[in-house]
Formats: C-alpha cells, structure tokens, sequence
C-alpha cells in the first residue's frame, strides 16, 4: 500500500482526526517545495515507513501527502494540489461566461489529477476519454451556470425578487450541483473500468467497479458541500450588509465579500476533504461476485481521491 494511503489510513479514522491532518496538509508553504525535495521525502518515507511508526512528528510526510499522487507516485502540478484551493481564483461572478468556464475548467482539471489512477484500461485511451469528458462537463457547466443570468438580461426581468433569487439565493445550489456533475464525469472511467481495492496489508486484491463508484460518488459530494457552502454563506453574509443603514461604497463591498469568500473556502475546504476518509473502506459483500473468492478480509481498502 501507497505511504500516502498508509497515512491516511493509521491517523485518520475520524472526521476530526482528518479535519486536523487536513489543516496541517493544506499549508500553502508546502506549495513552495521543489521537485527534488519532494523526491527526497518521498524515498525517505517508503525506505524508513515513518507513516506508520511516527507519522505525525514528521512534517515531511505532509509534503508527499499534497505533493504526490499516491496511485502513480508522480509529483502532482503545483496548481493543482490541495493547498492551490486555499486561493481564491474566482469571486463567484456568475454573469461571465467566461469566467464560469475558467472556473470549471480549473476544477475538473483539479478532479482529474487527484483521482484514483489505476484504471485498467489503456492508459492512453483512458486519459482521451477524461479530457474529451472534462471539455464536456466544462462547457456544459458554465453554460448551465450562467443561462439564469442570459435569461434575466434577455427578458428583462428586474423585479427586486427575481434579482434576490438570482444573484443571491440559485447560484449557491447551482455551483454545488454542477461542481459534482464536472467530478462525476471526469472520473467515470473510475466506476465503468473499476479501481484497485487492497487488503489491510497492502495487498492488491483486484479491480472494483462498485469501490470505484463509491470513491467517485463520495468525492462529488464533498466537493458540492464545498462549493455550494462557499457560494450561499458569502451571499446571505452580503445580503444583511448591502441592509445594513451605514456608509459604504462598491469597493468596501468588493472587499467584504472577497474576504467573506476567502473565509469560508478556508474553512470549508478542510472540513469537504475530511468527510470521507482518504484512504476508502468498502464491505466484501459489496464488491462484485468475482472478487469474493479472492480474499477472505471483511473490509477492503482503496485511494478514494480528493
């Protein structure tokens, strides 16, 4: 088993215990280590297996936890590991298309190399089908996400209700189910081709189409709790401001709610990514009929994502 996946697996077994690892993995100054650090940190870890013995006294294995894939051990794109999400890169301006397709396509991008990557399939027709797929979801998203705003323009529809219910109240469900429609496509090839589940030595037992639809399914989830929260707990925040009878001008608003997103996507973003257990748990009677006879272990393991 991965050392990211043993980690995950000895130290975080509750929400709480995960919350707090998270804090620790999310550091954005781990976005500063180089290519040959985490490299270093890497071998030192599955030559020494700190993660087992001692994993929380030693900062290094945070490093491969946000640094490195733990299916394919290559170093994931700065951008994309967990501390990127920690900047906010969008200010929710729904009205812009092509800021919902920046946005989505910075998403699915992040959905797509944190996934479980042992799908059996060939490789290279794997990752073709993930990106004409990601394309896909991004466009339709965008489109989706921004179509009640085209709507409202075209008809002119400016009564006070329908601008509350546009601006402030829809965006958050919509962003939430369309952030978990973008992971449910990108990863298909996860349920449909099936991930490697292991036993609780490390032992790879076979490939599961039904652990793959879980890890997937889970991971969608948590990913519309984040961005769903993020986007409605701003809006309401700003509602009871914009109310409020003192002084203010657009650029103090402006700021309010930058660091009214700021704050929730720092909390919310820990606590979306310990909901489910990195390290993903699935009963033997739940795989395929096939893959009973190949262990007698109650519980099987797998790389759920982020």
């Amino acid at each position: 088993m991965d050392p990211n996946l043993r980690f995950w697996r000895a130290e975080g077994q509750s929400f709480f215990q995960r919350f707090l690892l998270w804090a620790d993995v999310l550091d954005p100054l781990l976005l500063l280590k180089s290519a040959d650090d985490i490299r270093t940190t890497r071998l030192f870890i599955e030559s020494s297996g700190k993660t087992l013995s001692e994993p929380i006294k030693n900062d290094q294995v945070f490093w491969s936890a946000s640094s490195v894939h733990p299916d394919t051990g290559k170093i994931i794109p700065v951008v994309f590991r967990p501390p990127g999400n920690l900047n906010p890169k969008f200010i929710f301006a729904y009205n812009l298309l092509f800021l919902q397709f920046a946005f989505y396509t910075y998403t699915t991008g992040f959905a797509l190399l944190n996934g479980n990557g042992t799908t059996k399939a060939e490789e290279y027709a794997v990752q073709q089908k993930q990106i004409l797929y990601g394309l896909g979801a991004i466009s339709y998203a965008a489109c989706v996400s921004a179509l009640p705003y085209i709507f409202t323009n075209r008809y002119k529809l400016k009564s006070p209700l329908t601008q509350l219910v546009i601006q402030k109240f829809l965006p958050a469900p919509l962003l939430g189910l369309m952030s978990a429609f973008t992971v449910m496509v990108v990863r298909s090839p996860e349920f449909e081709n099936g991930i490697e589940v292991m036993d609780r030595n490390g032992t790879v037992v076979g490939v599961s189409q039904k652990a793959g639809e879980k890890a997937v399914k889970e991971t969608a989830l948590s990913r519309a709790v984040l961005f769903g929260t993020a986007s409605f707990v701003p809006a309401v925040l700003m509602h009871f401001v914009e109310r409020a009878k003192f002084r203010r001008t657009p650029y103090s608003l402006a700021s309010m709610r930058m660091l009214a997103i700021t704050t929730v996507i720092a909390g919310m973003l820990p606590v979306s990514l310990s909901m489910f257990p990195q390290c993903g748990e699935i009963k033997r009677e739940d795989l395929e009929p096939e893959l009973l006879s190949s262990t007698e272990e109650t519980e099987l393991f797998y790389n759920r994502g982020i």
